[in-house]
This record gives C-alpha cells, structure tokens and sequence, in this order.
C-alpha cells in the first residue's frame, strides 16, 4: 500500500511530517490499517524486530492528537528505551505536538503533564500516577504498550497486567495498541484486549538457520 492512500484518513499535519520519509507502507502496517487502527480499534500487533511496528503507534497517537480527541500515552519497559523513544519522536513531532518525558520519583503525581499530548513512560510510573489519582487520565484516548510480551516476565509481568486491567476499567473507550515481536500466546492475548490481532511475518532481513563448527558455517 502506497503511503498516498491513507491520506484522507490521517491528519494533516502528521501526513506532512510523515511522508518526508515514507512512501509505503510495510505489511504490518498495512494489515494495521485494515484491521481499524484509524477507526479506533484496539490492536494486538506480532511481527519481528525492525518489521515497523513503531509507526504504527506513531500513526495511532497522531491521529488521536491532531484530531482533539486525547493524549496519548507510550509505555515502554525500561527508562533508557523511553528516553530514547522520548529523543526520536521530539526529533520527528517536537514542532507540532508537546512530548514529555516521565520516568522519574514515583512519589510524584506529575500534574505538569496536563499540558503535554504524547507521554512517554515506564508500565511502573503510570502505575504510581495511576494509584496518585492523576487528574489528566481521563484526557487520555490512546495508550501504545511497546514490549507487551513482558506480562509473562515474573518481574513486570503483574504490574503491566494490573495497568492494563485498571486503564480499561478507568478508560473503557481508550484506544490500545500492542507492540511485540515475540508472543506465546497471540490470539488469546488479543481476546483478553479485545483487539483485532495483526500477525506477519516480513522482516528487513531474512533469516537462515545453520550450524557452526571449527570456523564454518552450514546452514540448514
């Protein structure tokens, strides 16, 4: 799909900004558009690294954002990839939307960010905002969950389940988004997020299997 044909559907703005670098769509986020990303749709999306599944999420909360109809929120599981997220979209969106950064006290309600549209955070933090009874949550209309895998990780897992559990129950007509590379479970996943389940399996570079034994290689 030509990157042409969703115009009509995302706002102008991000349109502008968006299509400076891309010209087509990969089929991850060709199957996204399909599945009702621009109509609302909660999506559960697994596909390899480096498939695009950010843009998708890009595409997701520019929507919600330059249309009025809420903050975004970009959940990712440590604060070294939020910076970096944080460092990537104020690269791409800081002219056009305000992005803030929140991984710090988690005593700390935060209400500086009633004024920010994208934030960027850790599954912890919004925890601790969540349970500060933030006042800006029900601004919210689109939550992005990058690495949503790790609900089977015994560290984080509970945390991200709870959040997710909680911000359905506060929000029940937010919008969620799904990110990962690896799940186990895809399809009951999805009917526990009561998403549309995008699935493919298109990489920038192949994969080959083989074995290597005293300094060759034999692929299978």
């Amino acid at each position: 799909m030509n990157f042409e044909e969703i115009k009509g559907k995302l706002p102008e703005k991000a349109y502008e900004i968006l299509s400076q670098d891309i010209k087509k769509l990969l089929p991850c986020q060709e199957k996204s558009v399909k599945k009702g990303l621009f109509e609302g749709k909660n999506l559960l999306v697994c596909t390899p690294t480096a498939s695009g599944k950010t843009l998708i999420a890009e595409l997701a909360f520019c929507k919600a954002i330059f249309e009025g109809k809420g903050k975004a929120i970009y959940i990712v599981p440590l604060k070294a990839l939020a910076s970096e997220k944080n460092k990537d979209f104020l690269k791409r969106y800081g002219k056009v939307m305000r992005i803030a950064l929140s991984i710090g006290d988690f005593d700390s309600v935060d209400s500086y960010l009633m004024d920010y549209d994208l934030i960027i955070t850790t599954s912890e933090k919004l925890d601790s905002l969540i349970r500060h009874h933030t006042p800006w949550l029900n601004l919210v209309s689109t939550v992005i969950f990058d690495e949503i895998h790790l609900l089977n990780d015994p560290g984080r897992g509970p945390t991200l389940e709870i959040l997710i559990t909680i911000l359905k129950k506060i929000l029940p007509k937010v919008q969620i988004i799904g990110l990962s590379a690896t799940i186990g479970n895809p399809k009951q996943l999805a009917k526990w997020l009561e998403a549309e389940l995008v699935e493919d399996d298109w990489r920038p570079v192949k994969l080959h299997k083989g074995t290597y034994l005293q300094g060759k290689v034999e692929l299978k």
